[in-house]
């Protein structure tokens, strides 16, 4: 196993928990939002990132990390919704919600494996500011395609967009826990 494969593994393990957990508190709650919601969530939380590494002063007390795993969750959320549709009650269980959730985060995985591959695990040579800045630009990608009723001539759709911001936000995750260390 490489150090990358372990790194994004134990990453995808924490979202994994958060997620479990908000689901004990709120159940699939999410199942109600439209893909253009959750897209509002993760751009929010991606904004306050940029914000924050472009300031000096905080007036909320929250780590980074924790809008990098949001990003993760919403994204996997966005990701189901776009598959199973949008519900006016929720109407998973949460052990199915939880299932469907952790599928999406091993489908990015998998793609995380193939383009490392391809790519020569080039992030790991980017700022964690780039990161950010790229899945700011894919949510702007995002909200045109969206606002194009999800049409493309020849631009990868919104899954292909949502599961790249869900890599660039783990792999700013695993930047983020190395100069922790």
């Amino acid at each position: 196993m490489t150090e990358t494969t372990k790194q994004f593994q134990e990453i995808l393990a924490r979202c994994k928990r958060l997620f479990e957990a908000k689901m004990g508190d709120y159940g699939p709650a999410w199942r109600i939002l439209r893909t253009s919601s959750l897209t509002d969530q993760i751009y929010i939380k991606a904004n306050r990132i940029r914000t924050l590494q472009m300031k000096d002063l905080r007036k909320v007390d929250e780590d980074i990390d924790q809008e990098f795993i949001g990003i993760v969750n919403y994204a996997a959320m966005a990701i189901n919704q776009l598959r199973l549709g949008v519900v006016d009650k929720p109407d998973l269980e949460p052990n199915k919600a939880k299932e469907l959730h952790a599928a999406v985060l091993q489908e990015a995985f998998e793609l995380m494996e193939r383009k490392n591959h391809d790519y020569d695990e080039a992030w790991r040579r980017m700022r964690i500011s780039s990161l950010t800045d790229i899945i700011l630009m894919k949510l702007l990608r995002v909200k045109q395609i969206e606002d194009n009723q999800g049409n493309t001539q020849v631009s990868e759709g919104l899954d292909a967009n949502f599961f790249d911001i869900i890599n660039y936000a783990v792999f700013a995750l695993i930047l983020l826990s190395e100069i922790e260390e």
